[in-house]
């Protein structure tokens, strides 16, 4: 058991709102701050630690946001600088942090900033960005963009006779970290939030601010050049030593590294990240081989300094529900994976809607608006049952931006919220129980063994928790003084220890003094 009280971002879940589907307070079918402000009670029931906003910034949206064109202030689609006001305020008197999605990489290219650097190439903010000269007629190099619609990471620009670098789409150019003037500003873009009382920061595809200053193609090298050079590690250190100015701050990083010793470098010593987001889970099949692998590795190749992050959905990929519902047990693995979030070792990330076990919303064609297919996993919030609150579900009195979930009807807070069998309640129930049990935020863990198909582990000598991965029923040997204090499979009595686990089913079990 650790002997220190875990800090702010190690006690409970930081739960990630994708404002544009949370919650639509002025009836114009888009998310909004004021509506997450009127809704803050589900947060508060959840007992969340931290609030993350995707980026609320102005930006003429070609991704929704990841394009920014002002990095203080808030687009008029959310608000106002006054409603966040309102908003930490708010979430502050409720012990609720807030942390804003930070875009350190690109900007949009309507940034006054990169309008300049295209407006001439003697213009003082050209190399704020990255230009180059093509060859051969084609790009400097064989980068490509993240988004495979986009293809090649260069755009030539017609006026200055140039290319210009964007890992992302061509609206999103690249900043040029390589040049102080840069950095210096994007660390000033820090201590304005922090000034206002932000509590900290996701650092998006943060690898992507280290390329390779020679931009040498990446060919068939296993050495990256478009991203995550060694130049990264001391520029971390200089974000988290602004971010240290202020007390209690946190920043948590989204890390897209190859293996586990990569993700662990971004962590150990305690200069860098305090969390980061590690993307191999996000490829992780349905097996305990893998998940345990995950975890184990983590806990063997971490220090005292590191501090591992778990999460399993984002905006950014398949809603668990759906991208292991393939055999129709999808919500049933979704609720276990619930079970794992809060009673791994580590801080538990809980993407808006994870709490209700919503699978991907079906988007028709004509309804499809992101570049890279993530528009289902994005879908509103249903707050009210549709039969009651008319199609926008409680998130909307105006037509929602995208379409629901199918099953709104019962899948909607409201009707979760009085059900006791639901995935809410069960949600509600896990975060309780970790935020009142010490063992479950700060204590050891250790892999117990109960069967090949079974992945379990223990939480200092007070817990147990086993998920049963397989697709049928699974024996285990529990031992017998055990009290069993939660399920995943509402079907399942308290009053009895469990032989048999139900399939997909996860449990939670104190053990004895």
């Amino acid at each position: 058991m650790s002997t220190s009280a875990p800090a702010w971002w190690q006690r409970g879940a930081v739960y990630q709102v994708y404002p544009r589907s949370f919650a639509d307070a002025d009836g114009d079918g888009v998310g909004d701050l004021r509506g997450l402000t009127e809704h803050l009670d589900h947060l508060s029931e959840l007992r969340v630690e931290a609030v993350w906003l995707s980026p609320i910034f102005p930006s003429p949206m070609a991704d929704f946001g990841y394009d920014v064109a002002d990095y203080r202030d808030v687009d008029p689609l959310f608000g106002t600088l006054e409603d966040l006001d309102e908003l930490v305020a708010a979430c502050h008197a409720r012990g609720i942090r807030v942390v804003l999605d930070w875009v350190p990489n690109h900007t949009s290219d309507r940034h006054p900033w990169f309008e300049a650097a295209r407006s001439s190439r003697d213009d003082p903010k050209r190399d704020w960005y990255v230009w180059r000269d093509g060859v051969e007629g084609g790009p400097p190099n064989d980068w490509v963009s993240a988004f495979d619609a986009v293809g090649p990471a260069w755009s030539f620009d017609e006026a200055t006779g140039q290319w210009y670098l964007h890992s992302f789409m061509a609206e999103q150019p690249d900043l040029n970290w390589d040049n102080p003037e840069v950095e210096a500003a994007m660390h000033d873009v820090l201590r304005f939030w922090l000034d206002r009382g932000i509590d900290g920061f996701r650092l998006d595809a943060i690898v992507k601010i280290a390329k390779d200053p020679l931009l040498r193609s990446n060919g068939s090298a296993v050495l990256r050049h478009h991203e995550a050079w060694s130049t990264i590690h001391e520029r971390l250190r200089g974000i988290r030593r602004v971010v240290d100015e202020y007390p209690d701050r946190m920043i948590v990083g989204e890390v897209d590294a190859w293996d586990l010793h990569g993700l662990v470098s971004f962590l150990k010593d305690g200069d860098q990240l305090h969390l980061a987001h590690n993307l191999l889970v996000t490829d992780l099949p349905w097996s305990p081989e893998a998940f345990g692998r995950s975890i184990e590795d983590f806990e063997e190749l971490a220090d005292q300094t590191c501090w591992p992050a778990w999460f399993f959905s984002n905006h950014d990929m398949s809603r668990a529900a759906s991208r292991f519902g393939t055999d129709g047990q999808g919500a049933a693995r979704a609720r276990a994976l619930l079970l794992m979030l809060y009673a791994l070792r580590g801080t538990p990330f809980i993407y808006q809607g994870e709490e209700l076990g919503l699978p991907d919303a079906v988007v028709p064609p004509e309804r499809i608006v992101d570049v890279d297919g993530r528009d289902p996993e994005r879908a509103p919030i249903p707050w009210r049952p549709p039969s009651e609150a008319g199609p926008g579900a409680g998130f909307t009195d105006g037509e929602p931006w995208l379409p629901l979930v199918a099953d709104a009807e019962s899948l909607c807070v409201e009707r979760q919220a009085a059900d006791p069998s639901s995935t809410l309640s069960l949600t509600r129930r896990l975060a309780a129980l970790r935020a009142t049990e010490p063992a479950l935020q700060g204590g050891d863990q250790r892999p117990c063994d109960l069967g090949h198909e079974v992945l379990a582990w223990t939480r200092g000598d007070a817990f147990l928790a086993a998920i049963n991965f397989a697709a049928e029923p699974i024996s285990v040997t529990l031992p017998d003084a055990a009290q069993l204090v939660l399920s995943s499979d509402p079907s399942r009595p308290l009053d009895t220890l469990p032989h048999t686990l139900h399939p997909c089913e996860g449990v939670l079990l104190r053990l004895p003094s």
